[in-house]
């Protein structure tokens, strides 16, 4: 089994509809080990997104992350980190509209920066984001990337 981080962005939060209908897919898909509703604070996200420094959208993304409450998941299944990827669809919003129009970032995403969720790429960016917003979590070294 395997373990991830998927965190729900703050227009998606702000959105009931959305929101009940990620929590079904979620639950349907995953085992859910930990979930909160939680404000990112500048420094959270300036350390979450700190891969992202140099590059353009970085400001605008930790604005973003900071303008209301975010929802994060920790999911476990068989090949989380994979599978959590392919439902969130690719990370431009164009490209999950036209190639795949069913994906999460496909139907609630609005914007590079605004496209619904995060996931994890790796298991050593699970257990580092998971560390950051779930302080609390046990996540031991057979959950994380074991299979």
């Amino acid at each position: 089994m395997e373990v991830t981080l998927a965190l729900l962005k703050p227009h998606v939060v702000r959105n009931t509809y959305a929101m009940q209908q990620l929590k079904s897919l979620i639950g349907s898909n995953f085992n859910i080990l930990a979930a909160k509703e939680l404000r990112i604070t500048k420094e959270l996200s300036e350390c979450f997104y700190a891969d992202h420094k140099d590059k353009f959208f970085y400001h605008r993304l930790t604005t973003f992350m900071q303008s209301g409450p975010c929802y994060a998941i920790i999911l476990q299944s068989e090949l989380c980190i994979q599978k959590w990827r392919r439902l969130m669809g690719p990370t431009k919003v164009f490209n999950a509209v036209y190639n795949e129009p069913e994906c999460i970032r496909a139907l609630y995403g609005l914007s590079d920066t605004r496209n619904a969720c995060h996931g994890s790429d790796s298991a050593i960016s699970a257990r580092r984001e998971i560390a950051m917003l779930f302080p609390e979590f046990d996540i031991g070294q057979d959950r994380i990337g074991a299979n």
